[in-house]
This record gives structure tokens, sequence and C-alpha cells, in this order.
């Protein structure tokens, strides 16, 4: 079976929620207890090794406090960017 995993986009969710969660000033553990999430789980998101379901981002949102369409936006300008440092090394 084929993956459908686009390590860009993972690469760029990690770095949209790290920098959230570090503006919140929330540790994993303390956003996990925010949005009802594992900190494990959080710490994959992290890293760019597992990707959220709707139901989980909308979880994230809620525990960071933000709006979902406007960290979508923000979540598209840094996969941009992912893609245009891809290509630029490639």
């Amino acid at each position: 079976m084929r993956s459908t995993q686009d390590p860009a986009l993972l690469k760029a969710f990690a770095a949209e929620l790290k920098a959230r969660r570090a503006v919140r000033g929330f540790n994993q553990e303390e956003l996990g207890f925010a949005s009802g999430l594992n900190r494990t789980f959080i710490a994959k998101l992290e890293t760019g090794t597992s990707s959220p379901s709707l139901t989980s981002l909308v979880l994230l949102c809620n525990g960071l406090e933000a709006d979902p369409a406007e960290l979508m936006q923000s979540l598209m300008k840094r996969y941009k960017k992912e893609l245009r440092a891809n290509a630029a090394s490639g």
C-alpha cells in the first residue's frame, strides 16, 4: 500500500504546532491536558512522525485557543516555504 503522507506537510505542521505551543507557554504535557490529547501523540506530531485526524486538529485548536481556519492559513504558508526549500535543495 502506498503512503499518502506528505513529509513536507508533516514538517510544516510540526513547526506550526511547536511555534503556537511556545507562544502559549505550554509544554507538551500542558497542551495535551488543554486539548484532551496524549502528550506522546503531541510529541509525534511535533516530530512529523504522525498526522492529526480532523478531530485531533480541532482539539488542538481548542487547546491552543486558535481559530482552525487561521491555523490552516499559517500552515499553508509554512508548507509552501517547505516545498520551495525542498525544490531548491533537490
